[in-house]
């Protein structure tokens, strides 16, 4: 069983890098922005296809030796477990890579052939825009936070019923393989950790919401709806992780104070079953982004071009403009959001809570 979850989880990771560059921002090839009226330039549609096959091919040769090496050697669970995730970062790594080549090359050939000269660079601003905005209020995300803190009272109203050993670390199998002696704070660790992680959620969101809904000049109705949707979208998944992560993180918590009350299968089950929802809906995501602004055939503004960013994007991943007063934009590579690294509000949205899980955890031990 360990085996299946490990090639689910690379099947799925290989799928996704492998069709980014089709569901990417269609303004945006491997990071660089391109006018519309050279989206469909035949070389640029040949990287994407060689990026396409190079992963697919390099992720099957991956996942075919992974998968005869566990069926006809004598191997551990835990080879199975090391070998699984090395697999799934070689295919990142890997896809990475090949990414950073094209992205060079999409450079190049935009510079050479002069692709912005003699067009007029427009800004669009779309005033309208947020009137339209379908981005879960703020508030739907201190239900999970709620759920957190009574699972916390009910902890420490059940302190005595806890054993010694207090679990912190749970193996694939849903079993419990690292353990800290029972003090206040490490039978609170779990939910703490918990609810400084919903708190992150509500800060992204919060911090998403506050960011600038960036249109394309050239395609504006287009890319307003490409940006409409991945903004309802990405509220929802980090509402649905959110809640999904509480559930599962109360219900290992429930397992320590009462070891008897779940069976065995249900051990296994659940953390499977997380896993699953987990990469069914980061799929439906991706899809549904990935395709809003592909349906629809733009009207294309002959003689203009859409302000130029690249000078603000580091390698077309990192986003650095202290012009912007956005929190987060939409990723140039991959599906969903990333910081302005010029604002400082960012890093404490992100870093500040993992910093306090990092701190919290040790303290713990």
């Amino acid at each position: 069983m360990t085996l299946t979850i490990f090639l689910f989880i690379a099947i799925i990771i290989a799928g996704i890098q492998t069709t980014i560059p089709f569901l990417v921002n269609r303004s945006i090839i491997f990071g660089v922005t391109i006018p519309e009226n050279y989206l469909r330039n035949e070389t640029l549609l040949s990287y994407k296809k060689k990026y396409s096959l190079f992963v697919s091919v390099f992720s099957l040769i991956l996942l075919t030796s992974y998968l005869l090496w566990a069926l006809f050697q004598p191997v551990t669970q835990e080879q199975i477990v090391l070998i699984g995730t090395f697999l799934e970062f070689a295919i990142i790594l890997f896809s990475f890579a090949l990414y950073f080549y094209f992205h060079g090359k999409t450079m190049r050939l935009k510079k050479i052939n002069h692709w912005t000269e003699n067009l007029k660079n427009i800004k669009v601003a779309d005033l309208s825009a947020r009137a339209h905005d379908e981005m879960l209020p703020w508030q739907v995300y201190l239900l999970p936070m709620i759920i957190t803190v009574g699972v916390m009272i009910y902890t420490t109203i059940q302190y005595d019923l806890l054993p010694q050993q207090i679990p912190t670390h749970w193996g694939v199998n849903g079993e419990p393989d690292a353990f800290t002696e029972k003090t206040m704070l490490s039978v609170l660790l779990l939910p703490l950790t918990l609810l400084i992680m919903q708190l992150m959620f509500l800060g992204l969101h919060v911090g998403t919401k506050k960011s600038g809904i960036k249109v394309n000049s050239e395609s504006t109705e287009v890319s307003r709806q490409r940006q409409l949707t991945l903004r309802k979208y990405s509220s929802w998944f980090m509402f649905f992780i959110s809640m999904l992560l509480t559930m599962l993180i109360s219900y290992f918590q429930l397992q320590t104070i009462h070891p008897t009350i779940f069976s065995a299968t249900a051990m296994f089950l659940v953390p499977l079953g997380f896993l699953v929802l987990i990469l069914v809906s980061a799929i439906v995501f991706a899809v549904k982004v990935g395709l809003s602004d592909k349906k629809t055939a733009p009207q294309i503004q002959e003689k203009i071009v859409d302000s130029n960013e690249d000078s603000y994007w580091k390698g077309g991943l990192f986003y650095f403009n202290k012009n912007d007063p956005s929190i987060f934009v939409e990723k140039r590579f991959g599906i969903g959001w990333t910081i302005n690294f010029a604002n400082p509000l960012g890093y404490l949205i992100v870093f500040l809570p993992l910093i306090a899980i990092i701190l919290f955890t040790f303290l713990a031990k």
